[in-house]
């Protein structure tokens, strides 16, 4: 029962067969017989995990189990602590409310760790962009994204930087890199 974590590139679809003009997962992933445990839209970048394990695939991406995914977003404009205390109480989204998080800044150190995306995300001198980091356990179809804009800050850059206690630093994988984890792991105890 192999569980994988993938460092998904930005453009990668959270499928394994062929597409005609995006990568897939199977570009990246050589182990058979395994899917992913939860998604990543192709705009997305980050930790993703994969199993051939249903009983497993399903404890990581149901929102029962109440796993925590947390994300970085770097978002158009300047919130303030009201947008983050606003974002961590739940956000009513026209066809669910979202569950409580947990949101912060990102400090600039801490970006420095992330490769640059390619293509960049569209720059402009006039509008500001901010990191902020929302740590949910729901995720939902584009939940983040919409989240952000509903708050009047759009999502430009996403990337998924832990599932549960996997953060995608401390695993050290690049872009497209995997390496296989513990079961447990997602469930160990930081520190």
């Amino acid at each position: 029962m192999p569980l994988i974590a993938l460092n998904k590139p930005f453009g990668t679809i959270c499928q394994f067969s062929a597409h005609e003009t995006r990568a897939s997962l199977g570009d990246w992933v050589k182990t058979p017989g395994v899917y992913p445990a939860g998604r990543l839209d192709a705009d997305s970048e980050g930790l993703l995990l994969l199993t051939d394990d249903g009983a497993l695939q399903a404890r990581i991406a149901e929102p029962r189990h109440k796993l925590v995914k947390r994300y970085w977003a770097q978002v158009e404009g300047a919130p303030d602590d009201a947008v983050l205390a606003h974002l961590a109480k739940g956000i009513d989204l026209g066809d669910y409310v979202t569950r409580p998080c947990r949101t912060a800044f990102v400090a600039a150190e801490q970006i420095e760790a992330l490769w640059p995306r390619n293509p960049p995300i569209r720059y402009r001198a006039a509008i500001p962009t901010t990191w902020i980091e929302l740590a949910i356990t729901e995720g939902k179809n584009r939940q983040v994204r919409r989240m952000t804009a509903a708050a009047g800050f759009p999502t430009l850059r996403l990337v998924r930087v832990a599932v549960g206690a996997l953060d995608l630093f401390a695993l050290g994988l690049a872009p497209g890199e995997s390496l296989e984890v513990s079961p447990r792991a997602p469930w160990q105890r930081l520190g």
